[in-house]
């Protein structure tokens, strides 16, 4: 029987009871004390307490001033909390125009906490509303995305959703001012993480342009070893690309696979965006496969098989451009199957049109006005002496067939070497009326004005293709061969050959052409009525040729002479391409007796332009004058006056023609 203590209680509370083993068991209390306290910690704690030491912490990681503007929060989960962040603000360096280099209206991302006790900063799934990312790079600084402060390695991102993002990117050096809207779009299947849309644009190199497109998650840029797609359309002013496929580590830009589609009103716009220079073309569309390659300090750009169109013409090849040289280095493999000669014109400084002579091109269109307007024929137009210095090429165009109405040329090949201002076409090859015409140009622009050196050779012009429109030649029979070598000054194709100073040949060997033809050109009225009645018939030509001194611009005679077996043509004068103006004078010796013959010196005036061919009507005058005044006389001797009486000898051809 157990003793009953004096004064006891056997019914005290149960809690007096266990509070009485807690005094008994200080571990006990110690704990319990402690969840006490945490959940009194939780109920009642403000995560903004925190504020001031990440502040702190980012800032002297960054070297950059760091502000949490509002709330910071905090969603407990035991795998993965949600932290959430409102008006954050990251400064920007020192030197950069603007305060901010980024901003967030809110910062949201989810971390895993137990790779986080190892050291490990795993964040799966990041969410920003309203960011604002302003890059910017200075000659002297470098780029504001370089860090002080104490660096360490970013977190491993795995998802990151923006919501009306905003991405700006300036370098007043380059005078480039980039600013674009960002959106998230929803994954499309097979998507493991949300692509890009992007719109805005503002300036590259001083030159406005517009962009649009989509690419993927800019988490994929971390991956080297994976493609990042793109499909990206961009503008500035006419000029139009569409880049479309994958780039490889494009944070490094060390391998790309695009298909890169160019159009656009005229190729010399490429000029202030790529710093390629070429001449003023006609509308053009290519297509082709962008690459790059880099070998130390150099950076070569590839377009590899393109085809398209270039005002009337086919255009296909590969082109490259290299970088990080003196000028940059163009070289090109060009080949047309068909290439429409009006097309070249933006070669001579003249406008190059397209389909029925009409361009869109506003500078284009004012330059064919201005050409039409003028009395003048050569292109007047200056060449840019700051594009010819800009770059060096080394550029081959190949063309199968050449249409050029009224024009007997057949096709094309040319190379062009241009290096510190210096152009050199070795060779400029046509295909003209079944022979060629091989030239070799050196335009040396390295000093005002350009110096020119033109030496052109013609072999095997057929005859009767080189007159296509005159009807009695088409059934000529000869081979046209021919040297011109010349040296100007000029800025101009027409200030060139109007201070050009060197020899011009041209000549024939034996063929044949229609008697009528020449009856014509000495006005041998019973001849050509005598053919008109029966039929025309072909006559040998012995040879042709005309020989010219040139003199600053004006080419003299120093032997002109067609001699075929029933008349000899002879001529004298001057060509002023200067003024661009003929003054030559030929005259028909036949060599056979005729009835009814009103020869006269044939006269070839006008301009370039507007040429004339008449008789010398002073001396045709003459001629009609002694007629009459015999005929009053007695009639059968008006004839006397229209008799000639054959003296043509043959032209001494020894050693004149050229075929």
């Amino acid at each position: 029987m157990n003793a009953i203590q004096p004064g006891a209680d056997s019914g005290a509370p149960r809690s007096r009871r266990a509070f009485s083993a807690l005094r008994a068991h200080p571990v006990l209390t110690t704990l319990g004390a402690f969840l006490l306290a945490l959940l009194a910690l939780i109920l009642l704690w403000d995560w903004n307490w925190l504020r001031g030491p990440v502040e702190r912490q980012v800032q002297a990681r960054t070297g950059r001033e760091f502000d949490i503007g509002g709330d910071l929060d905090v969603d407990l989960d035991w795998r993965r909390p949600t932290i959430r962040a409102d008006a954050v603000r990251l400064g920007n360096a020192k030197w950069a125009q603007r305060p901010t280099m980024a901003a967030a209206d809110r910062l949201q991302f989810d971390i895993e906490l137990w790779p986080l006790l190892r050291g490990d900063v795993r964040v799966p799934d990041i969410r920003l509303t309203r960011p604002r990312l302003y890059l910017q790079r200075d000659a002297r600084h470098g780029g504001n995305w370089n860090f002080g402060g104490g660096g360490g390695e970013l977190p491993a991102f795995r998802r990151v959703w923006i919501e009306r993002g905003e991405f700006g990117y300036q370098e007043d050096a380059a005078r480039t001012d980039i600013r674009l809207q960002l959106d998230s779009l929803a994954p499309k299947a097979g998507d493991a993480l949300p692509a890009i849309a992007a719109h805005g644009g503002g300036r590259w190199k001083g030159n406005r342009f517009a962009l649009q497109g989509r690419a993927e998650s800019p988490l994929e840029l971390q991956n080297r070893e994976r493609p990042y797609r793109l499909d990206v359309r961009a503008s500035a002013g006419a000029t139009r690309a569409h880049a479309r496929g994958t780039l490889l580590d494009p944070l490094r830009l060390r391998d790309f696979d695009l298909r890169l589609a160019l159009s656009g009103q005229d190729m010399a716009d490429l000029y202030p965006l790529i710093g390629v220079a070429t001449p003023p073309t006609p509308p053009y569309a290519l297509d082709g496969r962008l690459t790059r390659d880099i070998a130390g300090a150099r950076t070569t750009w590839h377009y590899d098989g393109f085809t398209g169109k270039v005002g009337d013409s086919d255009l296909a090849g590969s082109a490259s451009v290299e970088t990080g040289g003196a000028r940059p280095y163009l070289r090109a493999d060009l080949r047309s199957r068909l290439l429409d000669f009006d097309d070249l014109a933006g070669f001579v400084g003249a406008a190059p049109t397209a389909g029925k002579g009409e361009t869109t091109n506003p500078e284009l269109a004012a330059l064919a006005a201005r050409e039409d307007a003028s009395a003048r024929l050569l292109p007047d137009t200056p060449y840019r002496l700051d594009k010819l210095r800009a770059m060096d090429a080394d550029v081959r165009w190949k063309a199968q067939r050449i249409e050029a109405p009224g024009w007997p040329i057949d096709d094309m090949d040319a190379h062009l070497l241009l290096e510190a201002g210096l152009l050199r076409l070795q060779p400029l090859d046509f295909g003209v009326a079944d022979g060629r015409i091989r030239s070799n140009i050196r335009m040396d622009a390295r000093n005002a004005p350009i110096a020119t050196r033109a030496e052109i050779d013609a072999r095997g012009l057929t005859l009767a293709k080189l007159m296509p429109k005159v009807e009695l030649a088409r059934d000529a029979i000869g081979k046209v061969g021919g040297r011109i070598a010349l040296s100007g000054r000029g800025n101009s194709v027409a200030d060139m050959l109007g201070t050009s100073d060197g020899d011009v040949a041209v000549g024939m060997g034996p063929g044949r052409i229609s008697n009528l033809l020449m009856e014509f050109t000495g006005i041998d009225l019973a001849e050509i009525l005598k053919f008109k009645l029966t039929h025309d018939r072909q006559i040998p030509i012995r040879c042709a040729f005309g020989d010219f001194a040139v003199r600053q611009g004006v080419m003299h005679t120093r032997a002109l002479a067609f001699d075929t077996s029933d008349t000899l043509l002879v001529g004298n004068g001057d060509i002023d391409l200067r003024n661009e103006r003929l003054d030559l004078t030929l005259r028909a010796r036949p060599k056979d007796r005729s009835l009814l013959s009103l020869r006269s010196p044939l006269k070839v005036s006008g301009t370039f332009k507007q040429p004339s061919a008449k008789p010398d009507y002073a001396r045709l005058g003459l001629r009609g004058a002694a007629a009459l005044a015999l005929g009053t006389i007695a009639p059968p001797a008006a004839l006397l006056a229209t008799i000639e009486l054959g003296p043509g000898r043959d032209a001494d051809c020894g050693g004149r023609a050229l075929q």
